[in-house]
């Protein structure tokens, strides 16, 4: 085999380095779509798309290992349930009573037109 010169060398190593850049772009979309799908199993309607990705960008960012302790760190925050809450007597007027003291007996209201 004839010994190629530099141009010839240059030449196959750019085409060399063309095909492996493809095939590392193939290689990352189908690790990507792969990862995808294993998300059609978790709950991520639970999270806007904002945090989704803010959450995810994070999680890399700082490693996959260093990001899985430290959520497994925080008390985790109890399911809200599917039962309505209690109702209570101050939830009526779509807040809190005011609580006010009860007249005393015979003791005229602001609107009752009576003098002080």
């Amino acid at each position: 085999m004839p010994k190629m010169n530099d141009r010839e060398r240059l030449a196959k190593l750019a085409a060399d380095q063309h095909k492996l850049a493809q095939e590392a772009a193939s290689v990352r979309r189908a690790l990507r779509e792969h990862y995808g799908t294993l998300t059609a199993d978790i709950a991520v309607e639970e999270l806007s798309e904002r945090e989704f990705r803010e959450l995810l960008t994070q999680a890399i960012r700082i490693g996959g290992s260093q990001a899985v302790s430290t959520l497994r760190a925080i008390s985790p925050v109890p399911a809200p349930s599917n039962d309505p809450p209690e109702r209570r007597p101050s939830d009526e007027h779509g807040g809190a009573a005011r609580r006010r003291p009860a007249p005393s007996p015979g003791a005229a209201s602001p609107g009752d037109g009576a003098s002080h």
